[in-house]
């Protein structure tokens, strides 16, 4: 697929999926559709790379996430991450008696590319739905936030990873350089976590986070409707920059 047709008939679709007094369900369809879109762009540069005369090889960035809620941000960086092929590093440092965070993303051009537009947008979405949000008297407010922006980062996660099963399955019979779709798909992975083992041959396992908020439900539902498609933002680069 041509870059600039795929991104072009992803912002048509989305255009289409902002228009007023559409249904909700049309709105979800269009949407939907944006998000197999950037799936399939995804396998369809993996497969030409994989024509190419030089291997391509795995890359790196790192992204500064601002308080507040840091943590909560990487949460949903990494829902994104993982379903398009990504590994994030959770990275934090003492800075000026607090805790400063960074999420170092390792993947391929491609994949990393198209994280990092979702995360843009998909950031800017969460916090507008969560600002409408009412938080109930006898509750914590951060705590039902952190467990509401958990449960957005869970449907994301589950959308995306449903898309890129979708377009993987869709491109089953693709081959390049007489590979499947699939041994492409398992060896870009693993230069990526060579990559990873490269730069951090000593990682551990950080134990999960215990929410005790009731907001999660609330929030997986706003990460149901929420835009998976990035919207206009797909026009355009992204920059390293703090989120």
């Amino acid at each position: 697929m041509d870059a600039d047709a795929a991104l072009g008939k992803i912002r048509k679709l989305l255009a289409m999926a902002e228009a007023e007094g559409l249904p909700e369900q049309a709105r979800e369809s269009y949407n939907d559709k944006a998000a197999d879109l950037i799936a399939q762009y995804g396998i369809d540069r993996a497969l030409l790379e994989e024509t190419a005369p030089t291997t391509a090889t795995a890359g790196d960035v790192v992204l500064g996430v601002d308080h507040p809620y840091a943590r909560d941000k990487i949460t949903l960086l990494a829902a994104i991450a993982g379903p398009l092929g990504c590994r994030l590093i959770h990275r934090t440092n003492p800075l000026g008696g607090a805790i400063a965070h960074a999420a170092h993303l390792f993947g391929m051009a491609a994949d990393l590319e198209r994280t990092q537009i979702l995360y843009t947008s998909l950031l800017v979405q969460q916090a507008h739905a969560l600002a409408l949000v009412r938080v109930p008297p006898a509750e914590d407010v951060r705590a039902f936030r952190r467990s509401w922006m958990a449960g957005f980062a869970a449907a994301v996660q589950s959308r995306l990873t449903a898309a890129e099963s979708g377009a993987r399955e869709r491109h089953r019979s693709g081959h390049a350089g007489g590979r499947s779709v699939d041994l492409v798909l398992a060896d870009r992975s693993a230069r990526v976590d060579r990559h990873v083992g490269e730069v951090y041959p000593r990682l551990r396992t950080t134990r999960s986070r215990n929410l005790s908020g009731s907001g999660g439900l609330a929030g997986f539902q706003a990460g149901q409707r929420a835009d998976i498609g990035a919207g206009s933002r797909l026009a355009s680069r992204p920059h390293r920059k703090q989120l």
